[in-house]
């Protein structure tokens, strides 16, 4: 979601941070900023893109060695530049509008900031925007006495919530400090160890240092000219195997379009390799793939809690049905935003495990932990990223390589999960003894034959392409599936609503009867899914309904289903009927229309309204 960078160095780096701001962009914003200490606080803020706030700072001349960046996407107050990132704090006796004294950008939440600004407020303190992160800026302003990183301390133990915070002030050139819970943060050590940096993703410094130290829950963080120091909120100090310096090899030119018009579409036609690469040094099923130990704790689970949100959350609905189907193992999937906020009956023999795609999305990290505190300590991640607080929180991980996503809408990473997923039904399939050799071959055949199957169904595109035509006229539709497509269908419409602004549903086929076939009108296209499998003739008499109505069907069905175009159904034959793997086929489609129809309404594909691509607050 919200971006940060910062940092101290001898040179200008606010090239650094105004780059580091725009590989980030992806992640979804509404304004951006940049602040710079050079004798006094300075800043520059926008709500247009960050290519706009290059020309300001360009046209303002700023540049200093100690900065912090920010790209805001609006919880608290709405999208202006009065309420952009990076706040100042002006003291109590200052004129609004004078020159700050602190200077600060935030990431997260922050649950207690009315009863924060009312005591602020009545200490004289004034309040320019609609933001709980001015709060902060104004309360570490009030404990400072000579030593930012010591208010930062003071301030952080006052906050209810999520937050990664950098910080400097006017006094102290040469120093950003920071501190996060519940928000990724990062730091990068740069030039030998003479400069340092803070940021929300190590992306955002790649091309200018690879040596980055993972923060953990709770740390706080003081950089200075050729040193930094890493505490927690009591100020005892880590050593250096407690938060080593780690090389990571940040997606600096990953990000290129190359021929296609959006992120979105060649992330769509990834796939094929994404898959290959997830699959890559699979040569057979085994519990080893997901972790040293995981055959003992394969062993010990007798069901799995699948903990996940948005399109990651419908890949656990779609695995629910493999692992009960194949492993015969109770599998419950849970919204991670609504798990822990309920009562629920632990079980320490179940699995939990966490599906993402950051592996920072905040609601699911804290499902994560409530679930542990609950007794759950066998817990497993697919997950995209391998340096991400999932993968280090979790005992056992797959990560899945689908490499960066940046459009907004999910494609590449929901088809890598799938994938992941499947082989964790084989597996926990082999350990049960729920699944013979030949069988476990065939499954294994079918996945290594998933790159050349998706390039298949990426040559639908022309088909896929006249529906989306009469999809851009509507301003409704309706998504149908059976059994283990039917997360498929809630995942064509949520990519709908998602880039095309459409309004879509999804429903299990069975259920128009029980309500929605109310909506059927000619105005209601109505999206069928329909592999060849056991529930055909039923999904058959599902469409009779629709088309009694006067319905009209689009429908995504295998070549043998006996299923043809006439008079109000549209028909797109997949190339062959793929078993268990039909849902990693038949999404495609559905995620070429979403795309072509935002195409058709001239909508930001890669960056719809209101949403981000990496949820780190709640």
């Amino acid at each position: 979601m919200c971006g940060i960078v910062a940092g101290v160095s001898g040179r200008d780096i606010v090239p650094v941070l105004v780059q580091g701001l725009q590989r980030l962009e992806y992640r979804g914003y509404d304004s951006c900023g940049v602040a710079i200490h050079d004798g006094s606080l300075r800043r520059a803020r926008s709500t247009a893109r960050v290519a706009e706030l290059v020309q300001q700072v360009q046209q303002e001349a700023i540049a200093s060695g100690t900065g912090i960046a920010h790209t805001r996407w609006a919880t608290h107050g709405a999208p202006a530049v009065h309420n952009a990132h990076p706040h100042f704090s002006h003291g109590p006796a200052a004129a609004q509008g004078a020159a700050g004294r602190v200077a600060l950008v935030h990431n997260g939440i922050i649950e207690n900031h009315d009863e924060l600004r009312a005591a602020l407020q009545a200490k004289g303190y004034v309040f320019e925007s609609q933001t709980d992160t001015e709060v902060i800026a104004h309360l570490i302003d009030s404990l400072y006495d000579g030593d930012v990183f010591a208010a930062l301390q003071g301030a952080v133990a006052q906050l209810h919530g999520a937050y990664a915070l950098a910080v400097f002030h006017k006094d102290e050139p040469h120093r950003v400090v920071g501190a996060r819970a519940g928000s990724p943060l990062v730091l990068g050590v740069g030039d030998g160890g003479k400069e340092h940096f803070l940021a929300s993703d190590a992306m955002a410094l790649a091309g200018v240092t690879d040596q980055i130290v993972y923060l953990e829950e709770g740390d706080l963080v003081d950089l200075q000219l050729g040193r930094y120091w890493v505490a927690d909120g009591q100020g005892r100090s880590f050593d250096a195997a407690q938060r080593p310096v780690r090389t990571v090899h940040a997606h600096s030119g990953a990000a290129e379009l190359g021929p296609y018009r959006h992120y979105m579409q060649k992330e769509i036609f990834e796939q094929p390799r994404a898959i290959g690469d997830t699959l890559e040094g699979v040569e057979g099923i085994t519990p080893e793939l997901f972790g040293d130990g995981a055959y003992g704790v394969f062993k010990q689970i007798d069901r799995v809690l699948i903990l996940a949100c948005g399109t990651s959350y419908y890949s656990g609905c779609a695995a629910k049905y493999w692992l009960e189907a194949i492993a015969r193992i109770p599998c419950d999937v849970e919204v991670a935003s609504e798990y822990r906020y309920r009562t629920s009956v632990p079980s320490p023999r179940t699995l939990v495990v966490t599906i993402s795609q950051s592996g920072e999305t905040a609601d699911t990290l804290a499902a994560l932990r409530h679930a542990q505190g609950l007794g759950m300590t066998h817990t497993l991640t697919i997950c995209n990223v391998a340096t991400s607080a999932m993968v280090r929180e979790c005992e056992l991980a797959y990560i899945t390589r689908a490499g960066v996503e940046i459009g907004v809408a999910s494609t590449k990473a929901f088809t890598t999960q799938l994938a992941g997923l499947f082989l964790l039904t084989l597996a926990l399939a082999q350990v049960r003894g729920q699944i013979s050799e030949e069988q476990e071959a065939a499954h294994l055949k079918a996945m290594r034959h998933l790159p050349v199957a998706l390039q298949a169904v990426l040559a639908l595109e022309p088909q896929v392409i006249s529906w989306a035509e009469d999809f851009a006229r509507m301003d409704n539709a309706l998504f149908l599936g059976r059994g283990l497509h039917y997360p498929i269908a809630l995942e064509g419409a949520l990519k709908l609503k998602e880039i095309s602004y459409i309004h879509a549903e999804a429903y299990p086929a069975g259920e128009l009867k029980h309500g929605p076939l109310a909506l059927v009108t000619s105005a209601m296209p109505v999206v069928t899914v329909a592999p060849n499998d056991t529930l055909l003739e039923k999904l058959k008499s599902n469409m009779q309904e629709v088309r009694a109505r006067g319905g009209v069907l689009y429908v995504l069905a295998d070549a043998d289903t006996r299923i043809s175009s006439s008079e109000g159904i549209h028909v797109i034959r997949m190339p062959e009927h793929y078993g268990a793997l039909s849902p990693i086929l038949h999404v495609v489609p559905l995620q070429l229309l979403a795309y072509h129809t935002a195409l058709a309404k001239g909508t930001d594909v890669d960056k719809p309204r209101n949403l981000a691509k990496s949820v780190t607050v709640e």
